[in-house]
This record gives structure tokens, sequence and C-alpha cells, in this order.
């Protein structure tokens, strides 16, 4: 049960260096960072399919999905933090509370 949150965590890693970590190298040529951004994205894939297809064992897709994002913003949030040094803000708080609570909403049963 905790393998694909765990390659689910460290898809969101390599999808986070792919898509934001260029900003930092802004004189590479644009089509030199969309190939190695390529480049960094096959790893995402290649622990993205697996941590959905075992988590599809465990979790409904829905959960996936909601699980993913909380995921996504929790190494997002300590990407821009330790990378580019971003300041942590109550609102970044906030937003996250909000999706702690959709992971709860959507884990609970009704």
């Amino acid at each position: 049960m905790w393998k694909p949150i765990a390659l689910l965590t460290l898809s969101n890693l390599f999808m986070t260096v792919a898509w934001y970590g260029h900003l930092k190298h802004k004189s590479v040529a644009l089509w030199a960072v969309i190939l190695i951004s390529w480049g960094i994205a096959f790893f995402e894939y290649c622990l993205q399919v697996p941590a959905n297809r075992m988590g599809s064992g465990y979790f409904t897709v829905t959960q996936l999905k909601v699980m993913q994002e909380v995921i996504t913003l929790a190494v997002f949030t300590l990407f821009s933090l330790l990378y580019f040094h971003e300041h942590f803000r109550w609102n970044h708080l906030a937003a996250f509370v909000l999706l702690v609570g959709a992971v709860f909403l959507t884990f609970k049963n009704w």
C-alpha cells in the first residue's frame, strides 16, 4: 500500500524538476530545455505508471488522483523553498490544508 505512494512521490520529484528546474537557466535555448525536460519526464513516467497500476489495487482512481495532487503540492513546495528560495506564506499553508481536506473527503466512505 505504501509502495505506490513512494513511487508517486519520486515521480513528482522528476516531474517538478522537468517542469520548473529550467527556470533558473533561462540562457539555455528553449529547444534544448524541451529535450532535457522530456528526458527527465521519461523517468517520471517510469515511476508514475507503475505507481498508478499498483495503487489501483488499493485505491480508487479518484483517491489516486487526489493523493497525487497533495503529493505534487508537497514536493513542489519543498522544491520552491530549497531550489528557488521562495518564502512559505500563510496562503500556501491554507491551500495545503484544503487539499488535505480533499483527501479526507475522498477517502471517507459516506
